[in-house]
């Protein structure tokens, strides 16, 4: 019911930039966050940034200052702008949404395929 199509990983030495994009399709009635988490291997996956539909935004403390998420509400669709990329910042980074359907008051979880994003030193 509901499709998320990240694109915009790679490979980066150290102190370089990269922007995710995550477009999501389908069904949506209402989006009520949109965000990026990331796992590195051998590791649990947690939330990088997160932001709402009324734009206010949270980010783990790594990444403060040196990455900012933002959204087009009209396109549904969340970016994430990293500057300053470092080697530790190396993972597979995932989209996520909290979003209703068409047709259901549930709100459901929804992710992306994952896209790999490798920092070298």
């Amino acid at each position: 019911q509901v499709q998320l199509v990240e694109s915009g990983g790679g490979l980066v030495q150290a102190g370089g930039s990269l922007r995710l994009s995550c477009a999501a399709s389908g069904s949506i009635a209402s989006i009520i966050t949109m965000g990026w988490y990331r796992q590195a291997p051998g590791k649990q996956r947690d939330l990088v940034a997160r932001i709402t539909s009324s734009g206010s935004t949270n980010y783990e403390d790594s990444v403060k200052g040196r990455f900012t998420i933002s959204g087009d509400n009209a396109k549904n669709t969340v970016y994430l702008q990293m500057n300053s990329l470092k080697p530790e910042d190396t993972a597979v980074y995932y989209c996520n949404i909290l979003a209703s359907v068409v047709g259901s008051s549930y709100v459901l979880e929804y992710w992306g395929q994952g896209t790999q994003v490798t920092v070298s030193s």
